[in-house]
């Protein structure tokens, strides 16, 4: 029983729970990043690294660390180790750290590794917590890959910054731009929930009680006070 609910952790956030297609985090990195193929699963490492990192030592501190400074405390883990990843990327992949930019170091507040961070690994031992980190990184860079393919297939007739000379005359650059990464982004979450109705998570509310990061944002404390005073 203890090994399928391993594998059940390990294996959610890749379909089931992807924090990208069914939980709609992220999304700001998913949509900048998924130009190119090397671009997207560059990110998604990253990410994935940050996150595996982040939930293991979060996991080890979760009863050390004060619960008044939870945030702060996981803000400045967390950075720690975006800071570590920016260096190895800029030191050994300096053609992807170029195509990354700004979006390595907000990878400190991606909403996908403080919500784990809260939610996840403050509740769990660290092997569980380890896994989950795993699962939902893969999950990440499945998706941004997925997106990343789609747009760059169809939009720069190209894999990788290779060249598909089939496609060159009927590429959609559409695809390429802003409204067209939202376009394949909706039709992405469409396919998710059709493969996966009646499984996945759907989220029926979208007020502050439902965020993962609620505590350190004003607006749950005013979603607070209206439901004390509707009481």
């Amino acid at each position: 029983m203890k090994n399928n609910n391993s594998l059940s952790v390990l294996t959610n956030g890749i379909l089931k729970e992807n924090p990208v297609l069914v939980l709609v985090l992220g999304t700001c990195p998913t949509l900048a990043t998924t130009t190119t193929v090397s671009g997207a699963i560059g990110m998604g490492l990253a990410a994935l690294v940050v996150l595996l990192c982040s939930n293991i030592f979060i996991s080890l501190l979760r009863k050390i660390i004060p619960e008044t400074m939870r945030i702060p405390c996981y803000i400045v883990i967390i950075a720690g180790f975006v800071t570590v990843v920016k260096m190895l990327v800029q030191a050994f992949f300096p053609g992807l750290y170029e195509v990354l930019g700004v979006y390595l170091d907000l990878i400190t507040v991606n909403c996908i590794i403080l919500g784990r961070a809260e939610m996840f690994a403050n509740k769990n031992t660290v092997v569980v917590s380890a896994l989950d980190g795993i699962g939902m990184g893969l999950g990440f860079t499945l998706a941004l890959g997925a997106m990343a393919t789609v747009r760059e297939v169809f939009g720069a007739a190209s894999f990788a910054g290779i060249a598909i000379p089939l496609l060159e005359e009927y590429k959609i650059e559409f695809l390429t731009k802003a409204p067209g990464g939202l376009l394949v982004y909706g039709l992405l979450i469409a396919l998710v929930y059709a493969l996966t109705k009646g499984c996945a998570p759907v989220k029926k509310s979208f007020s502050c009680s439902g965020c993962a990061n609620a505590s350190t944002c004003r607006m749950g404390e005013c979603a607070n006070r209206e439901k004390e005073g509707n009481n």
